[in-house]
C-alpha cells in the first residue's frame, strides 16, 4: 500500500473513532442526567423501573405531614394526584413554600419497603402550574370521573 494511502487511512480511521468515543460519552452523560418524571398514578400501578431516580409529583396530602428527629431533620409525607397516594420520606430543609394542600415535586427512589426516598424537594410556587398528567388526574377527581383514575 502506498504512503499516502495509508496516510488517508489512518486519518479516517481516527475520525471514525474520535466520533464513537463522543457519541458514547454524550449518551452517557444523558443517561445520567434524565429524570423521569411520573405520577403517583403511575408509580402506584408500578410502572417505574426498580432503582431508576424518578421524579414524581402531585399535591402534598391535607393531614399527611409528619417531622421526626432532631429539628424536624426527617419529613413524611404523602403526595398524590387524588387517584391514588405515593409515601415520600426526605431528610433535609425543605423548601420555604412546601405545605399540606400545595404542589411538590420530589426526585429520588423508591426503596425495598415500597417508600419514596426524595434526594430533592422542589415546591411549586403557583397551584395553577402543574405537568399535564397531574393537571388531568386533579380534573378527574375533582369531576368525580374515575375512568380517568383508571388509566
Amino acid at each position: 500500500m502506498l504512503a499516502h494511502r495509508k496516510q488517508k487511512l489512518a486519518i479516517v480511521m481516527f475520525i471514525i473513532f474520535g466520533t464513537a468515543v463522543a457519541v458514547g460519552l454524550v449518551l452517557v452523560a444523558l443517561e445520567e442526567g434524565i429524570n423521569v418524571f411520573y405520577t403517583p398514578t403511575e408509580v402506584s400501578a408500578g410502572d417505574v423501573p426498580a432503582g431508576q431516580n424518578f421524579r414524581v409529583g402531585g399535591m402534598v396530602k391535607t393531614g399527611s405531614l409528619k417531622t421526626e428527629g432532631l429539628d424536624g431533620a426527617e419529613v413524611n409525607f404523602i403526595t398524590t394526584d387524588f387517584c391514588n397516594d405515593v409515601v415520600v420520606s426526605y431528610s433535609g430543609p425543605l423548601p420555604d413554600l412546601f405545605r399540606e394542600g400545595q404542589g411538590v415535586v420530589a426526585d429520588g427512589f423508591i426503596d425495598e419497603a415500597g417508600i419514596f426516598r426524595a434526594n430533592q424537594i422542589l415546591a411549586k410556587h403557583d397551584e395553577n402550574y402543574m405537568s399535564a398528567e397531574v393537571k388531568a388526574s386533579l380534573d378527574a377527581a375533582e369531576g368525580q370521573d374515575a375512568e380517568v383514575c383508571r388509566q
